[in-house]
């Protein structure tokens, strides 16, 4: 008869996840996870198949927590939609200036991604699509609410904005300070301010 598990899977996926934020999936060891789970490699392996499938794991949890994350900041019913998406990059750029804030597990697989047809990629793309699913119904609601042309391409300006979040993650980790964030997160909110202009001229 099988000994019951004493641990809680998800404890351990978050454990593991701080080792790959830090370290990524190529470079961490199987010793950081023992280290930082406090399981055996042998009960690593047991329950979870090795450390490329514990990686998935934490990042299938890490997409859906960002998704939450941007889900909660765009869902603020007293601000226009425009106004939502200004707040949240400029909140952004604080974020990822922090110089105690991890690396996202979504960046380090876009990172790490070969972009092959793999279980990482699949995942990988999978949480992008998730995140611009969030902003793409927010641009929706600025377009129905007149502040965006109707010809407007939502679901590549959704997938603008996750490039330029991802990319700000990647400098702010790099060092790049909290002005020049704020500086990137303003340029990309021209793209809204062009577009606005343009459906402000399609109503005259």
């Amino acid at each position: 008869m099988p000994r019951p598990r004493k641990f809680h899977e998800s404890d351990v996926v978050s454990s593991a996840g701080e080792v790959f934020a830090v370290h990524g999936l190529a470079a961490a060891t199987l010793d950081d996870l023992v280290r930082a789970t406090g399981l055996g490699k042998q009960s690593l392996y047991n329950a979870f198949g090795g450390k490329r499938e514990l990686f998935l794991r934490a990042l299938s949890e890490d997409r859906d927590e960002a998704t939450r994350a941007v889900t909660e900041a765009l869902g603020h019913d007293d601000a226009s939609p425009l106004e939502q998406i200004r707040g949240h990059m400029l909140r952004m750029a604080i974020d990822f200036s922090s110089t105690d804030r991890r690396v996202s597990l979504t960046t380090r697989a876009l990172v790490e991604s070969t972009g092959a047809e793999d279980p990482l990629s699949t995942v990988t793309k999978a949480g992008i699509e998730q995140l611009a699913g969030v902003y793409a119904q927010c641009l929706d609601h600025a377009r129905e609410n007149g502040d965006l042309p109707a010809g407007v391409n939502v679901q590549s300006l959704a997938v603008y904005f996750v490039a330029v979040t991802r990319g700000m993650e990647l400098l702010g980790r790099a060092g790049v300070g909290r002005g020049v964030l704020t500086a990137v997160a303003l340029d990309a909110l021209r793209v809204l301010d062009g577009q606005r202009t343009e459906a402000a001229d399609d109503v005259r």
